[in-house]
């Protein structure tokens, strides 16, 4: 290994790796283990076939939820955007096309984010938390987050449900294992690997009834800093 190795290493520890697990351990610190509430997100869309069934859903229990959108999806899909935002929804944004901050360069990641802003805007959505694909950040985008006056919203539970391998059965089981109380639960209404959303809807629509005999309710992410329920 010669110095050029090291000398990428320690700028890719700098430039992504630290910043990354600094706000997962940021989270983990903040994060609220009480109450009863949930807090449902979703990744990826909004896709035209999978958005419009999810909403339907969480209109049939109001529950309200957080979409972390990809803004490219979203200009192909305003009426979807605007419809999250009439029924109660926060829409919060995913980056511009689903790219990995940690394989970045300083300018795709500024661009990035200022277009996924920009487009964001454009669809009448003034976005004030910001969820990174993979959850993995890099100097700029932390940079720009925080002078645009934006919040990051990681998450405690994933199921992932964007796998192949998982069924309806197998994706509610994890939720119902590994959700407490003040959890923030991140699943996903597009991409995905064979339909993958179809099968998160399908287990929401068997573990959601349950959540609910449980005593549980549901909020959007921007009561979560707040919240003092027992």
């Amino acid at each position: 290994m010669n110095i050029w190795y090291w000398a990428g290493a320690i700028v890719l520890l700098g430039y992504s790796v630290i910043p990354t697990y600094t706000a997962k351990l940021l989270h983990r610190v903040r994060r609220k283990r009480t109450g009863n509430t949930l807090y449902l997100t979703f990744d990826d869309g909004p896709d035209l076939l999978y958005t419009p069934q999810l909403l339907q859903l969480l209109a049939r229990y109001d529950i309200k939820a957080s979409f972390f959108v990809v803004a490219q999806f979203a200009k192909q899909n305003p009426a979807l955007i605007q419809r999250m935002q009439d029924e109660g929804h926060l829409v919060g944004v995913h980056g511009l096309a689903h790219k990995n901050g940690m394989l970045q360069t300083p300018w795709q990641a500024y661009s990035d984010f200022q277009e996924a802003r920009q487009t964001m805007r454009h669809l009448g959505v003034n976005v004030k938390y910001i969820r990174p694909p993979w959850g993995h950040w890099n100097l700029i985008s932390v940079h720009q987050m925080h002078r645009a006056g934006m919040k990051p919203m990681l998450w405690d539970v994933m199921a992932q449900d964007w796998s192949a391998g998982e069924t309806a059965e197998s994706i509610q089981r994890k939720l119902l294992r590994r959700t407490t109380g003040g959890s923030i639960i991140c699943l996903h209404d597009g991409r995905g690997k064979d339909e993958a959303p179809a099968r998160t809807i399908a287990a929401l629509r068997k573990t959601i009834p349950l959540w609910l005999e449980r005593g549980y309710r549901f909020d959007t992410v921007d009561h979560y800093e707040n919240k003092t329920d027992s």
